[in-house]
């Protein structure tokens, strides 16, 4: 997998993760407000497919 796609992949399933996390009962809801912003603002730009223009 290419770095760039490993990265993304890796960002996309942490922010799926802590959504779970957030409608668990008992989850720190402040540590989900302080968290999500930044590792929105961390995810890469999408990679590339094959065969299609950007």
């Amino acid at each position: 997998m290419c770095p760039d796609c490993e990265d993304f992949a890796r960002t996309v399933l942490l922010l799926g993760q802590l959504a779970l996390y957030a409608d668990t009962i008992g989850a720190d809801l402040d540590f989900v407000d302080a968290i999500s912003p930044a590792l929105a603002a961390s995810l890469p730009e999408p990679p590339a497919v094959p065969g299609e223009e950007s």
